[in-house]
């Protein structure tokens, strides 16, 4: 792996990671949907300033455009106002362990869509990964006057998993190879944007506003960091190394989400909790591992 790519990995890792409890800083007088919008309008903003600034071209097709708005929806609309309502509920490392198991999902969705099978290893590690989640959950459950929110917790985070996993195998299909990527990922942040925009002012009327330093320093940070720069860096992360390489970011960002959450929230560790965590951070790990190929002799 070179350098490039070395930073590229630790940078989708670190910003990806922090992203978790930075969206607990939005959580608070404004309607999530309100934040929702927000973010992707600046994340849209920023994803074509760096295409320009970058050279990369920005023209997409009309006739993907239809492609684009449902992957905006999916991705942008849906999954994100479930993944902020979650972080109501419950802690926000146990979102991003589950998060981490994204890839049951796709390949489920890749099978019957796009005809990927998937491996004995790959079903080994996901069953390992899913017990780990609820494990987790299950410590949450035990907690005195937390069932509830827990379970609405675990609600939204199923809800948001499943339409991330649509979002992913659509862009795995043969449609999403018809535009440039990034500019496809701008077109859809700002779709997402406009029909979050719509939701929000139907759920919650206005739009509303928070002028603390941390909320609009939150925003900047999940606009620009998390959702232009990271988008870009992690595309091109998967032309450098692959797309299965690529995914291994998905075993260090759980293990940052969690940490942080420690820290920052006072998250309490208990045996269960913490096998339930290293059971899948594991099951991820056996899951996306290949063999090395044998060389060929001639």
């Amino acid at each position: 792996m070179s350098a490039r790519s070395i930073l590229q990995f630790v940078l989708v890792v670190l910003i990806w990671g922090t992203t978790w409890y930075v969206i607990t800083w939005q959580l608070g007088s404004v309607n999530p949907s309100w934040s929702v919008t927000y973010r992707f309008l600046v994340g849209g903003i920023a994803l074509f300033g760096w295409c320009a600034l970058r050279g990369l071209p920005l023209h997409v097709p009309r006739s993907s455009l239809p492609f684009i708005a449902i992957f905006g929806i999916m991705q942008f609309m849906l999954n994100f106002n479930f993944v902020y309502r979650a972080e109501q509920h419950v802690p926000s490392g146990i979102p991003a362990v589950a998060y981490a198991l994204l890839m049951i999902p796709n390949a489920i969705l890749a099978a019957i869509f796009l005809g990927r099978r998937a491996s004995r290893r790959f079903i080994v590690g996901a069953m390992l990964g899913v017990t780990g989640v609820a494990m987790l959950f299950a410590q949450q459950l035990n907690l005195p006057g937390s069932r509830t929110e827990t379970l609405i917790g675990l609600a939204f985070v199923t809800a948001g998993v499943l339409s991330a996993s649509v979002s992913n195998v659509m862009q795995g299909s043969p449609q999403a190879l018809r535009y440039p990527p990034l500019a496809g990922l701008a077109y859809a942040m700002l779709i997402g944007a406009g029909i979050n925009a719509v939701f929000a002012l139907f759920i919650a009327g206005p739009p509303q506003w928070d002028p603390s330093p941390q909320y609009w320093l939150g925003l900047l940070y999940l606009g620009v960091a998390a959702s232009a720069v990271a988008f870009a860096l992690y595309f091109d992360l998967i032309r450098q190394l692959g797309p299965a390489e690529a995914a291994w970011t998905g075993v260090p960002i759980p293990i940052v989400a969690m940490a942080i959450s420690t820290v920052a929230e006072g998250y309490r560790w208990t045996p269960l909790a913490a096998a339930g965590a290293a059971l899948a951070i594991f099951g991820l790990m056996v899951a996306l591992w290949q063999p090395a190929r044998k060389a060929q002799t001639a």
